[in-house]
């Protein structure tokens, strides 16, 4: 199995968060021009009530630093260990569409238990690539 094929999740992963970021970004511009948020919201973050276009974006930008970071590392892990095989490939990509999913979700209607579903699926997913790994190591 080609081990580069486990990069391509990742990248779709920085995708998703850079174009998040990309979106916050033009949003905050927005809301300063068109909602006279004040700029100076944006050295502390604090201060101010953010318009809810804003704030969803916003959390979820944070959210893409929190569990899929465990997702980077063990992808990085398989990927230096010599462990990428077509059902961590699989596993990843569906990673992935959970995490694009629960960001729709997130950033537009934002229905809670919609929500919750996506990051609970993303979550089992992750957990499984976590455990099957821990799997191989132990009986290496």
């Amino acid at each position: 199995m080609n081990q580069d094929l486990i990069l391509l999740p990742l990248f779709a992963m920085f995708l998703l968060t850079f174009g998040i970021g990309l979106w916050m970004l033009k949003l905050r511009f927005k809301a300063v021009k068109e909602d006279s948020l004040n700029p100076g919201y944006f050295q502390l973050n604090r201060g101010a009530k953010l318009p809810d276009y804003l704030a969803k974006v916003t959390n979820h930008y944070t959210n893409l630093f929190e569990l899929p970071v465990l997702f980077y590392v063990v992808c990085l892990v398989l990927y230096a260990g010599h462990k990428v095989d077509g059902l961590y490939i699989g596993l990843t990509w569906a990673f992935v569409g959970v995490r694009y999913i629960h960001a729709y979700i997130h950033t537009t209607s934002n229905i809670l238990k919609q929500r919750r579903l996506a990051f609970l699926v993303g979550s089992l997913i992750l957990s499984c690539i976590w455990a099957r790994l821990l799997v191989q190591v132990v009986s290496a």
